[in-house]
């Protein structure tokens, strides 16, 4: 029995209080031939989860998500969060710290929800899930540099944050020109294995179409959407190829017994935990 069908969630973290309008999750489904199913964006826990009830196939799902699902630390960083930096860092790409002091956990409440419901988490230490409704952590990040099918061979893209070479004022059109090309080595997964097919969803058919917009909130919007899809590529990744093509941050983690806190990582060779860029 293999999964079916990979879901991304590009997760809001900060959990809305009452008044608040919570920020949106992007959110994408594929299935093992590369066609988005379904792509979009919710708000809030509830919403996320009714997407996911409507979206995932019982029984042979698997869900990356962005965001911080098991925080066993008192403080610091997580284990698997300082790996990111050793094996990613050449690359300009490190990751935030997370521990249980921290005010943003949206995504250990998410992890909790969903286990109720029957989900499993997946910490990687066992290799791919073969079926089951499985979640696991991810970092679109790592995979856009891990994954030499999208070409960042020498650093990070600059969709997110802006470098210091890059002056305040240029700064959105700089942003939006670079997420355009980088929608366009997204499309230049449909020849991958596993293929992404840009082109077979009206949302995300709309990034090809559309130029990316300067305005914070639209570029956010769009932003949002894309990591969601990183999200759900890199589970067929992971699901099509396994540690040849990943790596488990964080899977020799100290801390408590039970499911590790990790990151499942596309890794090039000189990324790798035993031997490589750090």
């Amino acid at each position: 029995m293999g999964i079916e069908r990979f879901i991304g969630v590009d997760l809001a973290w900060a959990q809305s209080r009452a008044r608040t309008k919570p920020n949106e999750t992007g959110v994408a489904a594929v299935d093992g031939q590369g066609v988005v199913v379904a792509c979009g964006w919710t708000r809030g826990l509830e919403e996320t989860m009714s997407w996911l009830a409507r979206t995932a196939v019982d029984g042979s799902t698997l869900a990356f998500v962005d965001a911080p699902l098991v925080v066993d630390n008192p403080v610091g960083q997580r284990t698997c969060e300082r790996e990111v930096g050793r094996r990613y860092g050449r690359w300009k790409v490190s990751a935030n710290s997370t521990n249980q002091s921290s005010p943003r956990q949206a995504g250990v409440l998410l992890r909790q929800w969903l286990q109720e419901s029957g989900w499993t988490y997946d910490d990687g230490t066992g290799g791919p899930p073969t079926g089951g409704l499985v979640l696991s952590e991810c970092y679109p990040y790592t995979t856009l540099v891990g994954a030499a099918e999208l070409g960042y061979d020498q650093e990070r893209p600059t969709y997110k944050r802006r470098p210091a070479r890059v002056p305040t004022a240029r700064w959105r059109a700089v942003r939006a020109a670079e997420c355009d090309r980088l929608i366009a080595r997204l499309a230049g997964l449909a020849a991958a294995d596993p293929p992404l097919l840009l082109s077979s969803h009206p949302s995300s058919r709309r990034l090809l179409s559309e130029p990316s917009p300067q305005k914070a909130a639209d570029y956010k919007h769009r932003e949002d959407l894309i990591d969601a899809l990183l999200c759900a590529w890199t589970a067929a990744l992971w699901s099509r190829h396994g540690r040849a093509r990943c790596q488990v941050l964080g899977a020799d983690d100290p801390l408590p017994p039970g499911p590790a806190a990790t990151i499942i990582a596309p890794a090039r060779p000189e990324q790798r935990r035993d031997g490589g860029a750090g």
